[in-house]
């Protein structure tokens, strides 16, 4: 039986740009930890040839079954693991590439793909009615559905707030506790319904000309992150990344909203030798010490060809570090 996934006409974004900023070259290793439909492993293999070798990692098996068939050309330069890369270091030391500076060059490409949000089974778009999931790893833990059936109301206006960043947090919760008590929600247009309900039809307009997005745009953001526990995974991959990454190698992150970008972008910052410490001290005390060398001071975004061709781009934000030799004899910047 084909995967739900295996019609899906995959555009990686940004593509040229991360081939560039990574520099595949021959001989070396690379890792996608975020691999879906392997777009972007496939260019990277493609640069790296004759003897590049590759790691696919992704923890939805379906998207892993499409990435595994897409690159069978490639024969065994490419290898995958399905897992969570969260556990980037774990996964590379099962393979064998465990030891410090063994990578070549990482890249993540962090949040929900279009081959997710085209196939409604999986539960995370509100254009068609389907299953309230959006796990990425469907075999466990718990689904959007129990959450918003399950959360008490200040709770999941939190998690509204916090990762969807709606104004109208409290509002939603209101309303979905409201239905619920009556019915629980299942399916995915449901919710939707209920949610552009009561946010204010004004909020659904774009001052900039830009399309409107839908209202439940930013509730239907904030659940994914907290099922799939989206920050905290990124938050703790960047320094596995790191580590992995030898002196000269790059490490690349694509991210679709402010809450990502943020995260990646204080985090090299601290990698690159950012001192944390009070204005006050005269020394630092951080223990800050350089690790990365950052090449885009601001992230790069898609060309307006690159949108046409593929709309997701829009929202796409790309960062790149260089990994230097060891912070030991380099001291900690302060911001000016």
């Amino acid at each position: 039986m084909s995967s739900p996934l295996e019609v899906h006409a995959h555009v990686p974004v940004l593509l040229r740009k991360v081939v560039n900023l990574l520099e595949p070259r021959p001989g070396g290793r690379y890792v996608d930890a975020t691999a879906g439909a392997g777009g972007h492993l496939e260019a990277i293999l493609t640069q790296s040839a004759p003897d590049g070798v590759c790691l696919g990692i992704d923890r939805d098996a379906s998207a892993l079954d499409l990435c595994r068939s897409r690159l069978q050309p490639f024969g065994s330069r490419v290898q995958f693991e399905r897992d969570d890369f969260r556990n980037l270091g774990n996964v590379l030391a099962r393979i064998g590439w465990g030891e410090p500076g063994s990578v070549d060059g990482i890249l993540l490409d962090i949040g929900v793909s279009s081959m997710h949000l085209d196939h409604p089974e999986r539960g995370f778009s509100f254009r068609s009615s389907g299953p309230l999931d959006m796990r990425m790893d469907q075999s466990h833990g718990q689904s959007a559905a129990d959450l918003v059936n399950g959360m008490d109301e200040r709770s999941l206006a939190d998690v509204i707030d916090r990762f969807g960043e709606e104004r109208f947090a409290r509002r939603v919760a209101r309303a979905i506790v409201d239905r619920r008590s009556s019915r629980a929600f299942v399916e995915t247009t449901d919710l939707a319904d209920c949610i552009a309900s009561v946010v204010p039809r004004q909020r659904r307009q774009s001052a900039d000309g830009a399309p409107a997005i839908h209202p439940a745009t930013r509730t239907f953001q904030a659940l994914r992150i907290a099922v799939n526990g989206e920050l905290d995974a990124l938050d703790s991959v960047i320094p596995q990344a790191v580590r992995a990454v030898r002196p000269g190698g790059r490490i690349a992150i694509i991210c679709f909203h402010s809450l990502e970008d943020r995260i990646v972008k204080l985090a090299f910052s601290r990698a690159a030798g950012r001192c944390v410490c009070p204005p006050r001290l005269p020394v630092c005390v951080c223990g800050a010490t350089v690790s990365v060398r950052v090449l885009t001071p601001k992230p790069l975004v898609a060309t307006e060809d690159e949108i046409v061709q593929n709309p997701r781009s829009r929202s796409a934000r790309l960062r790149v570090v260089e990994v230097v030799t060891s912070g030991a004899n380099q001291g900690p910047t302060r911001d000016q």
